[in-house]
């Protein structure tokens, strides 16, 4: 199926459904309300066949190009259908199941993601060694029929909800950094795993710290081969940093002119604006541009962090713009409207430290693209 005609059959679509697709709270809601509002529109999606254009045919896909769901994950988010972070794990997940798990596992697991099934999180930070990934510690030991995993991992988005974790596990030695990781694919309910959700400054308990004792994993649920982790991240990263932030530039530019259709006459600086909408725009360009290129077969790589610094410049400065044109709201108000620019605004703090701190970014870029050598 070509966009164009896909666009417009998407389109109709969600008009025919609207009110179907709306979700039952108001406002931000909470995340439990979220995620069961989340997997319900992911399951009509996926009924409709919509959510299951732009994957291969092998995991339950009808085929087609992967600006197909970034137009359909655009729509859900620009119609305020969906929360764009929760709806792109997906797509930071997805690709590499397809790309790393043997055929018959990604086929059947991955369709249980598109439909709504289940909720996957990502098992890659771990305490004390903030952005070096290299240095993680979680160990798998290998035994006669498969892993015996023991550690901890940090800052896992949606862990309480998750049924699988796609996990990276230092199966080297200890100083052999990246050389020594690998992934595996772990059912969340196996015994020996416990989460703890984490409470953010925002209000929700989006992250968890969670916990591996001894955890049995079935050898066929390593992704890639032994060893072979660091290849599977650096597969991973770029994803996260593709398709993911297409969506949220939706959410952005709906959440913007949301902003000024709903301020005080006179309550945003002129200027502030203009560089605000600059920026988005420009992220807009470059997310464009990047899945293009996912389109016509290219791998991602170091470049997407540019796509990470421009999309956390973005928001921080959208709603810097929100903090000065609904103060009020902000600080005071109390109606599902008010709570919901509050909690995103207080979320936006945290846009240059998420999935890979500005600071780190800035430092890929540096010295894999402008290779400008290392810190000194």
């Amino acid at each position: 199926m070509e966009l164009d005609e896909f666009r417009i059959g998407v389109d109709a679509w969600i008009a025919e459904n609207n009110e179907l697709l709306r979700p039952a709270h108001q406002g931000v809601g909470t995340l439990d309300q979220q995620m069961v509002h989340l997997s319900a529109v992911k399951r009509l999606a996926y009924d409709a066949g919509w959510m299951r254009w732009g994957w291969p045919i092998e995991v339950g896909g009808l085929g087609g190009s992967n600006l197909l769901r970034a137009y359909l994950g655009e729509a859900l988010t620009g119609h305020d259908i969906v929360e764009p972070g929760i709806y792109s794990m997906t797509e930071v997940l997805a690709p590499t199941m397809i790309d790393y798990a043997t055929p018959k596992l990604a086929a059947t697991m991955v369709p249980r993601l598109l439909r709504g099934d289940e909720t996957w999180c990502q098992g890659f930070s771990e305490p004390g060694t903030g952005s070096n990934l290299a240095a993680l510690q979680c160990r798998a030991t290998r035994t006669d029929d498969g892993w015996r995993v023991s550690g901890q991992k940090v800052w896992t988005s949606l862990a309480q909800y998750a049924q699988r974790c796609v996990l990276l596990t230092r199966t080297g030695p200890a100083d052999s950094a990246h050389r020594g990781i690998t992934a595996l694919f772990v059912d969340m309910d196996t015994p020996g795993i416990a989460v703890r959700p984490i409470e953010t400054m925002h209000g929700a308990p989006e992250f968890s710290e969670v916990f591996f004792d001894d955890v049995a994993v079935p050898l066929d649920r390593t992704l890639g081969d032994e060893g072979q982790g660091w290849a599977v991240a650096m597969d991973l990263l770029p994803y996260e940093r593709s398709t993911a932030l297409w969506h949220r530039a939706a959410y952005l530019h709906r959440r913007l002119q949301q902003l000024i259709e709903t301020a005080p006459p006179g309550s945003l600086d002129p200027i502030r604006l203009g560089e605000a909408t600059q920026i988005l725009y420009a992220f807009r360009a470059r997310s464009r541009a990047t899945q293009h290129r996912l389109a016509t077969g290219e791998r991602l790589g170091a470049e997407t962090s540019i796509d990470k610094v421009l999309v956390a410049t973005a928001e921080q400065a959208v709603f810097e713009l929100v903090e000065e044109g609904l103060a009020a709201d902000i600080t005071l108000g109390d109606d599902p409207a008010a709570a919901r620019w509050r909690s995103e605004y207080l979320y936006s703090r945290a846009a240059t430290i998420y999935g890979g701190s500005a600071e780190i970014q800035r430092n890929i870029i540096a010295r894999r693209l402008l290779e400008l050598g290392n810190d000194r």
